[in-house]
């Protein structure tokens, strides 16, 4: 009996309420096992909370995951890995159209799961009850749905590659290696070779060098949706991969990486600007860089345009470095605006 038909009998014994877990049996051989339940939820979320289309007759956005059971995790079985995830979305819309008019709506995906290619999920849009009658439900159930299975998609990929660092595997000659750490990892062994400046006496009141820095990048997505990914808490910790709480109002305060960023948004322009007060934890007490961000449409793509003012000159490279990468580059690769792959 194959892994399919082994997974098959284990679901039909599985009742209501039981928690499901991977197929097992004792076998020789290096063996580890992930649960990627929770990196799931948190990523299916920032990916579908991104999702928004626009026509001529107006926009429509994904604005809640209303429903989300299930579970992921992956096995590791003599050097090979496998997969397993099986998840129930129900998400709420609301669609306005170009008069001004809002509508609201539903969508359900039933059967997102390791036995179904990505085309064959089956994605339901329907309008919410008693709503009248609107153009904007076919642009969901065409764009819209194209723009959710691009979001299954990049969730099913990134689980596959992202969440499998830190997994064991064998080599050719059946050693067991560790391969590299997962970003998180990679944030704190930064932390560790600054060390050296974070512990010197910090001075408040005096004045410090400071240098400016400017970082230029391009996004397959709209300035909208880009625009969301800086002020969502939900989004900001699934490219961040740490916990933050902002408030996304001018005046509002923000916390990232755990704590280690800190800052306030001076400006918030939708889809055009986000000026920020924002410092490492490491930086001299008290000081704060000024950071704007310009997100410019470039049909249909977005170019987004950082100027820093006021960097610590010691810290200029290690902050070009750190923007470019966690925030950046982990955009790209957590919602998919980076460069296509076949």
């Amino acid at each position: 009996m194959g892994l399919r038909g082994r997974k098959k009998k284990r679901r039909r014994k599985v009742s209501a309420g039981q928690s499901v877990r991977p197929w097992r049996k004792c076998s020789p051989g290096p063996r580890t096992e992930r649960d990627a339940s929770n990196w799931s939820t948190d990523k299916l979320k920032s990916l579908l909370l991104a999702v928004q289309v626009k026509s001529e007759e107006g926009n429509c956005e994904v604005t809640e995951v209303s429903k989300l059971d299930g579970e992921a995790s992956i096995n590791n079985r003599k050097g090979k890995l496998i997969f397993f995830y099986e998840w129930t979305i129900k998400l709420n819309w609301t669609g306005t159209s170009k008069s001004g008019v809002k509508y609201k709506g539903h969508v359900e995906i039933p059967n997102l799961s390791d036995e179904n290619d990505v085309n064959e999920v089956e994605v339901s849009v329907s309008l919410a009850k008693d709503e009248p009658d609107t153009t904007l439900l076919a642009l969901m159930k065409q764009e819209g749905v194209t723009k959710i299975r691009g979001a299954v998609e990049t969730y099913i990929r990134t689980l596959k590659t992202e969440f499998t660092q830190g997994m064991i595997l064998p080599t050719l000659n059946g050693e067991v290696v560790d391969p590299a750490p997962q970003l998180p990892a990679k944030v704190e062994e930064s932390k560790v070779k600054t060390g050296t400046f974070a512990s010197q006496p910090k001075s408040v009141g005096v004045k410090i060098p400071t240098c400016k820095i400017i970082l230029k990048d391009t996004f397959l997505t709209s300035p909208e949706e880009l625009f969301r990914v800086f002020i969502t808490q939900e989004m900001v910790q699934a490219f961040t991969h740490a916990s933050a709480v902002l408030e996304a109002d001018k005046g509002g305060k923000f916390q990232l990486l755990d704590g280690n960023v800190t800052g306030e948004f001076l400006d918030l322009v939708p889809e055009n600007k986000i000026v920020m007060k924002w410092r490492f934890k490491s930086w001299p007490e008290g000081h704060f860089a000024t950071i704007t961000l310009t997100f410019i449409d470039k049909d249909g793509e977005t170019e987004l345009l950082m100027e820093g003012k006021g960097i610590p000159s010691p810290e200029e490279e290690r902050t070009r470095q750190g923007w470019q990468r966690y925030y950046f580059e982990s955009i790209k690769q957590t919602f998919g605006y980076g460069a296509r792959l076949f």
